[in-house]
């Protein structure tokens, strides 16, 4: 795929989505870096619906630690990995008072420190809370970078500095959520809905046609 195209894929996606953000209810670094954390392997959909009662008594790493572990479980325990993922909040938190005053750490090397932080989600809080202009390639981006042709890769790596290297300077801020959004709702994983994709004409999916109602 030649860079014309791909400069015409990312301006037609930011047109046909025009407010390209997270689907992550949060009002503040820390509710978002604590969804962030509770997404893994699950929906958007449940992890707002248990934040939607936790962030109501725990929006601060303080307030976080002051419920405890066991509290903390009680309002995520309908997602997954719950367990795991209620020790890595309680000790993401602890070290977020203790080092950074209560402050979400604005440096990648920082947070891919922090409990339950890998480089997507650092990513994500870059990006979304701070508005550094990276790319978390979560299973969304990496499907839509392949099947497209826009930036293939063996790897979520091998995707993530491709997309970094040829998506426009103009789009690399919202980059990250225009194609989770298309990957979500357009170009999903078992039918893609090829019919009603802004960019059909653009993408160099081979078996596109056969997706077409």
């Amino acid at each position: 795929m030649n860079q014309k195209k791909r400069e015409a894929i990312f301006d037609r996606l930011a047109e046909c989505i025009p407010n390209p953000t997270t689907e992550l209810n949060y009002s503040n670094p820390f509710e978002l870096l604590v969804a962030v954390i509770l997404s893994a392997q699950a929906t958007d959909k449940g992890v707002n619906k248990a934040t939607e009662k936790l962030f109501k008594v725990a929006s601060t790493p303080e307030k976080m630690l002051e419920l405890g572990e066991e509290g903390l479980k009680e309002y995520i325990k309908t997602i997954g990995l719950y367990n795991t993922k209620a020790k890595n909040i309680i000790e993401t938190s602890r070290i977020l008072v203790e080092r950074y005053g209560g402050q979400i750490p604005r440096t990648r090397k920082e947070l891919e420190a922090l409990p339950g932080v890998g480089r997507k989600t650092a990513n994500v809080i870059l990006n979304t809370a701070f508005g550094e202009a990276v790319i978390a390639v979560d299973t969304h981006i990496f499907r839509v970078a392949n099947r497209t042709g826009l930036a293939p890769g063996k790897t979520v790596r091998e995707v993530e500095d491709r997309l970094m290297k040829v998506t426009p300077k103009r789009h690399l801020k919202d980059a990250h959520h225009l194609l989770i959004l298309h990957g979500r709702y357009t170009c999903t994983a078992r039918k893609p809905k090829c019919g009603k994709c802004c960019i059909y004409d653009l993408c160099e999916f081979p078996d596109k046609s056969k997706y077409v109602e």
